[in-house]
């Protein structure tokens, strides 16, 4: 008989959360007991999960020592005040908030970088990297050796999800004043979002003018891809969508680019959908509510032929949140716990 693990998962009655414990249960996740942790504005409420409505306790009340693996999926500050007490207790942690350093909880993708977990030791501390790596890593991972990589651009458009509940809401509240012609007031975003594009997610580094989003995209990418002198310019952008990410991306190859190439060693790779040549893929139709992650668009460079562009579209939620971190638990346990 398989073993089965004692787990719980921090911030449930979130997005991320609710979704984490929905897969837990597709997944058939080998699970002994679930514990469901928020904090006091959240405790009490209920979630589904295999059939019963599983009540949310108090995280400030909760025994670490109870279980063995737990997923924090609120946001920085209550990983930075508990992650520490967890795994002191001896379970092992998957954050989801990237507050941790990357020397402290290494990025994890597994279909990119499954390896990096044999060089490490239970109790683990791990973070799944923000979904827009997620899409990257999955997608380059097959194409770093073959490439030789030398420079990435990208131009992410996030879905208002990556803010939570509080971001798909006031796209709603947004959508619906201004098609009654009422007065719109801004409150999650700096300012209007519906049939907009906000050219800045977050907040800027003091200097430079890039967004601590796009720096912390830019490393955990390089860390995942295992190429620490990878040079890599990113633009994150608010997009007036739901769920979804949306990426146009820019390879610099080494050597002219081999489509057909390219395309075999895509199509090979777990998790991936190739849109066929003259048709392309988008987050509503193709990528909401899926685990894969699609691409499309595949060219070289109208003047370079050692450029590759690429088109791809991913759940944040789904996959570039929660399935991923699922999908760490799974390895830890098939392996390593």
């Amino acid at each position: 008989m398989s073993k089965l693990f004692d787990i719980a998962v921090i911030g449930a009655t979130g997005t991320v959360g609710e979704t984490l414990v929905q897969l837990l249960e597709e997944r058939a996740f080998p699970l002994a007991s679930l514990h469901l942790l928020a904090g006091s504005a959240s405790a009490g409420q209920s979630v589904p999960f295999k059939g019963k409505n599983l009540r949310v306790r108090e995280l400030a009340d909760f025994d670490f020592a109870k279980v063995q693996l737990v997923f924090f999926c609120a946001g920085a500050s209550v990983t930075q005040a508990y992650a520490a007490k967890a795994q002191g207790a001896g379970c092992t942690v998957i954050d989801l908030s990237g507050a941790l350093p990357l020397q402290q909880a290494p990025r994890l993708v597994p279909e990119a970088n499954a390896e990096l977990l044999a060089g490490l030791q239970a109790p683990f501390l791990l973070s799944s990297p923000q979904p827009l790596v997620v899409a990257l890593a999955l997608v380059l991972a097959p194409l770093r050796a073959a490439l030789a990589l030398q420079k990435i651009n990208v131009m992410a458009a996030q879905a208002v999800s990556s803010q939570g509940r509080e971001g798909v809401a006031e796209l709603a509240r947004q959508t619906t004043e201004l098609l009654n012609m009422r007065p719109l007031e801004s409150r999650v975003f700096d300012r209007q979002i519906a049939f907009n594009l906000l050219a800045q997610v977050g907040g800027l580094e003091e200097e430079g003018g890039h967004a601590l989003l796009e720096r912390q995209l830019a490393e955990e990418l390089k860390q995942v891809l295992a190429l620490p002198e990878l040079r890599v310019a990113a633009t994150c952008v608010q997009a007036p969508v739901f769920f979804g990410d949306s990426l146009a991306v820019s390879l610099q190859a080494a050597e002219t680019v081999d489509l057909a190439q390219v395309a075999r060693l895509l199509e090979a790779q777990g998790g991936i959908e190739l849109v066929e040549a003259g048709d392309y893929p988008s987050v509503v139709g193709d990528a909401v509510g899926q685990d894969e992650v699609y691409v499309g668009r595949l060219r070289t460079g109208l003047d370079d032929p050692a450029e590759l562009n690429l088109w791809i579209a991913s759940d944040n939620v789904r996959k570039g949140s929660a399935l991923n971190a699922v999908q760490i638990g799974e390895l830890l346990i098939k392996h390593y716990l």
